[in-house]
């Protein structure tokens, strides 16, 4: 009161010590972690319950599933997209809807304005524009319904404008946005960890290393590989592959490849459900347990397993 009281007497407006300040705080779900301590469940049952049902506190309390399914549905229609619909007078809100279960069909997978206006044409049979998708994707992202991922060249080191990933803030949304269909769970365990890496503070890109291979007439190919997450922390880096499961060494090889092209010296992860153990290869690449690394995230980002 003191502070406004100067305020007033030397600018006649007790707030303009304020004007044009302010920090936005992001609240997110909860994560992992705060769900199985609470629940004092540190279990593959655990991680399949989170994969499914997020991370929003009334469905963290609530034990009944057919509750939590109906509070997931009414909070993505009656919250999530009644605010972006009253915010910005949206219109032609069964665009909205429609774009909303587009997105939530295609979870890290990179796509743009331009690509969904295609899906819009081809599936849905309409017309919408590509600003149009443009802005309602911006809304999406202002509602915390999304999170945009860009894809960066780590060789290059530039970012690559387009197309980009989505990911869910809370998945829970996204699965009762679909009816609990299309619950890929490789797709799953990608967003859950998107959002892990965000909730301790990490920046998160798309990565991509681009090669050469020799193809059957002898002649060289660019190819394009993929990182899932190159993680930035003030000086840290750290870069992961999420992989559910790397049952055959073709699949090991998969996940395995794009981070051999990496010569920087940064710490290369491979994140892996169910009850592979937690080493490193003779690659120097960790292999991480997801039980392993939910538990504590925070230490594979700054530490050697």
């Amino acid at each position: 009161m003191y502070l406004h009281k100067i305020n007033e007497q030397k600018y006649g407006n007790p707030y303009i010590e304020f004007r044009g300040r302010g920090d936005e705080i992001h609240v997110r779900p909860l994560t992992f972690r705060e769900v199985a301590d609470f629940r004092d469940d540190y279990s593959q049952d655990m991680i399949r319950e989170y994969m499914l049902y997020g991370g929003l506190p009334q469905v963290v309390l609530e034990n009944d599933v057919n509750k939590k399914v109906s509070y997931l549905e009414q909070q993505m229609e009656h919250t999530y997209l009644r605010d972006i619909k009253e915010r910005y007078e949206v219109r032609q809100d069964s665009d909205l809807s429609e774009l909303v279960d587009i997105m939530a069909s295609c979870v890290g997978g990179l796509t743009n304005p331009p690509k969904i206006a295609d899906t819009f044409k081809s599936v849905k049979h309409s017309s919408i524009s590509v600003d149009t998708i443009r802005l309602y994707l911006e809304y999406m992202e202002d509602a915390f319904v999304l999170e945009r991922v860009t894809r960066y060249d780590i060789k290059g080191r530039k970012y690559i404008d387009s197309p980009f990933k989505y990911y869910f803030d809370d998945f829970g949304l996204r699965n009762a946005r679909l009816g609990f269909r299309h619950v890929e769970p490789t797709h799953m365990m990608e967003n859950m960890l998107y959002n892990e890496l965000r909730a301790i503070g990490m920046k998160v890109d798309v990565g991509q290393v681009f090669t050469e291979v020799k193809i059957e007439d002898g002649s060289r190919q660019r190819k394009t590989l993929e990182i899932d997450f190159v993680c930035n922390r003030g000086y840290e880096r750290v870069y992961i592959q999420s992989a559910y499961a790397m049952e055959t060494e073709e699949k090991r090889d998969q996940e395995l490849t794009s981070l051999r092209k990496l010569r920087d010296g940064f710490r290369r992860i491979v994140i892996v459900n169910g009850l592979q153990p937690t080493y490193m290869n003779e690659e120097g690449v960790y292999i991480i347990n997801l039980m392993d690394f939910l538990r504590d995230p925070e230490k594979y980002m700054e530490e050697r397993v």
